[in-house]
């Protein structure tokens, strides 16, 4: 009897599926109805990991979470082991990481200097090499640029998250939208970050995942008042109403989708940054799709 109820509960038990995202607003606005369980998830059980998107980036190299934010320009070092899922992703829509200074710079000064990044596997760094490749880059946490641009401990730098809101009120310059050059440039959104899962879990529960993490940004997004409540939390001195703003940048329409658009948005910045010699080739993509 004991052994039949021991088998019963370990077939009950949930499998546990470790999802990894960035402790940012529009990432816990993205997750929020998953984290708080607002969402059915019969047979599994998420357990979030929170860590900036660089290690992350690394992390995947081992496949250390099931599913986890990607920036794109890391996919390729990483399409052998994981496969994008067609939501959950960042674009920004002719607006992006920002790169500020100090001192009044225009974009063609920023040859030759040192601008301080969060990372050279970060989809901002790449964008940057493709406008710029001739400057020198300085590895720090994304959350100590601003007080190294401040300090002149670099020449610029390059913001991402709510830093991009930020700067104008510490008295920085705007060098240059990368986002804003993108769009002129191509006409299309910036890729920032993506989903991916391991394709080791196999297709059909890639699908299923894919469907929870959709469930989830739909949930927020017509809950906006109570996600952004939750959120707030990882709005590091955002107010409100700056938060706001900020998610609304990040978790939108194409989070729920690329869509056709989205995905060829990605598929120009991995053959475009493969073309320069700054990803390692071939420059495929591939999205696990619902159907």
């Amino acid at each position: 009897m004991a052994g039949r109820q021991t088998a019963s509960k370990t077939e009950k038990s949930p499998v546990e599926i470790k999802l990894a995202h960035s402790p940012d607003s529009d990432d816990a606005f993205m997750f929020y109805a998953l984290a708080t369980h607002k969402l059915p998830t019969p047979g599994y059980k998420y357990t979030h990991v929170l860590s900036d998107i660089q290690s992350l980036n690394e992390a995947a190299l081992t496949e250390t979470y099931d599913v986890t934010a990607i920036s794109f320009a890391a996919y390729p070092t990483l399409r052998d082991k994981y496969i994008l899922l067609d939501c959950g992703a960042s674009f920004g829509e002719n607006y992006g990481p920002i790169v500020v200074s100090s001192k009044s710079l225009k974009p063609t000064e920023l040859a030759g200097k040192r601008v301080a990044v969060p990372g050279l596997k970060t989809s901002a760094y790449l964008t940057l090499k493709l406008h710029e490749p001739d400057f020198e880059p300085v590895v720090m946490p994304f959350d100590k640029i601003l007080d190294a641009v401040q300090n002149n401990v670099v020449e610029a730098g390059l913001l991402i998250h709510e830093g991009q809101l930020f700067f104008p009120k510490l008295g920085l310059h705007r060098v240059i939208d990368l986002g804003v050059w993108w769009h002129e440039l191509t006409g299309l959104p910036l890729p920032l970050g993506g989903n991916a899962v391991r394709r080791s879990l196999g297709p059909q529960l890639g699908r299923q995942i894919a469907k929870t993490i959709r469930d989830s940004v739909a949930y927020g997004l017509e809950h906006r008042e109570e996600a952004l409540n939750y959120a707030m939390q990882f709005a590091r001195e955002m107010d409100a109403e700056l938060a706001d703003k900020f998610v609304g940048m990040y978790v939108n329409k194409w989070t729920l989708g690329y869509g056709e658009k989205g995905q060829q948005a990605v598929k120009e910045l991995i053959k475009r940054g493969t073309k320069a010699g700054l990803l390692p080739g071939p420059p495929t993509v591939e999205f696990l799709t619902e159907t």
